[in-house]
């Protein structure tokens, strides 16, 4: 172990510690954590937030296997990141900032220092060329609302951890340097505009769009939940018409339609369902139960086509929804990705090698439980 690896791990012992640089983020939020118990306890007000268990919480160790698969795939989009800070063809006219937004999280959902560790260049430079693609009039953030909504989710996550002071170098124009808070907030500002315009309370691929799908209004909802519990302002009124969107589209039986109707969908959309249930703090509503009940009683599932979106949605819905069968799934999971990765690190799939990569690390990162978004 080199020194600096060690006096790393001196300063935390936190289980699923094993980097060997900069801060550790759980660490922090552990000593606020505990912080505000003994204020809870001082009070006489309990919580069952606070009940949960510190593996539920923060996690065991982190399998050698993921460890591995991860790290090798983090070389990977480090090596092919472009010098603009996008991956594949996404310039600052390109469009698909939403595989940047997954490639950020890919970074920063293991702990990597996002200001001072090996990775911080590839993360600034990720964030500036989400920030420049960025409309500065609309705020849209890519070609499609799927881009949106992964762009957003992507800059959520930066936001608070990316310090902005670093962002910029100086070559780019004063004009064009927001920071992070100052395009996430734009781009919450486009979703909300879309959505007000969309008879059904959703968003589909364009944000002029008047119907909707489940599968873009997932990814917009959870770059909109992102961003409010990173502290921007997001209408209740905009969550409300999203989350009713997705009830009106369940089933009893817990299937989920993917546009009009009710349930009967992929089991993608059961996933995403679940998923903005639980995060958009709806685990009363039978819905939630309904979809995370029909994902456990068939963890082998049948994603019909798109393998890499269902490992990641599958992922943060067992997690949130039955921390048990996402345990199983998980061991399951780590010996497919295991055998899928190639030897440059990389995932293959139908959308290229960045997408595939970065679904797939992502799919593995509850086990390291760093970003605030798969806190349960």
């Amino acid at each position: 172990m080199s020194g600096q690896r060690a006096a790393f791990q001196t300063a935390c012992e936190h289980p699923a510690c094993s980097k060997s640089f900069g801060r550790c983020r759980r660490r922090m939020l552990s000593v606020g954590n505990a912080v505000l118990t003994i204020a809870l306890v001082v009070t006489g007000f309990t919580s069952p937030l606070f009940a949960q268990g510190p593996a539920l919480r923060f996690g065991e160790k982190v399998p050698t296997e993921v460890e591995v698969i991860y790290q090798r795939g983090l070389e990977y989009l480090a090596r092919t990141q472009t010098d603009y800070g996008s991956w594949g063809s996404a310039g600052r006219a390109g469009g698909e900032h939403g595989i940047s937004g997954m490639c950020v999280m890919a970074f920063l959902a293991s702990g990597e220092d996002p200001n001072f560790g090996r990775y911080s260049s590839n993360i600034r430079r990720a964030v500036r060329s989400m920030i420049l693609g960025q409309d500065p009039r609309t705020g849209y953030l890519g070609n499609s609302m799927y881009h949106h909504g992964f762009a957003m989710l992507g800059l959520a996550e930066a936001y608070g951890a990316v310090d902005d002071s670093q962002l910029w170098d100086g070559s780019e124009p004063a004009a064009n340097r927001r920071s992070i808070g100052e395009a996430l907030d734009l781009a919450v500002r486009r979703a909300v505009t879309s959505q007000n315009r969309n008879q059904w309370g959703a968003w589909r691929y364009s944000p002029e769009s008047t119907d909707a799908d489940t599968s873009v209004a997932g990814a917009v909802t959870m770059g909109l939940l992102a961003a409010r519990n990173a502290g921007i302002e997001v209408p209740d009124e905009s969550l409300d018409k999203a989350l009713n969107y997705f009830k009106s589209h369940t089933a009893d039986g817990g299937t989920v339609a993917y546009s009009g109707g009710v349930g009967g969908g992929s089991e993608n959309m059961t996933c995403i369902a679940a998923l903005v249930y639980a995060v958009g703090r709806k685990r009363d509503w039978p819905q939630f139960n309904a979809t995370v009940g029909n994902l456990s009683r068939n963890l082998q599932g049948n994603a019909r086509s798109y393998e890499f979106y269902n490992r990641y949605y599958k992922a943060q819905a067992l997690f949130q929804g039955n921390f048990e069968a996402w345990s199983r799934w998980n061991q399951a999971t780590i010996k497919v990705l295991k055998a899928k990765q190639l030897e440059d690190g990389s995932f293959d799939s139908s959308h290229g090698k960045a997408y595939g990569t970065a679904m797939s690390m992502l799919a593995l990162a509850l086990n390291y439980r760093f970003l605030p978004i798969y806190e349960r």
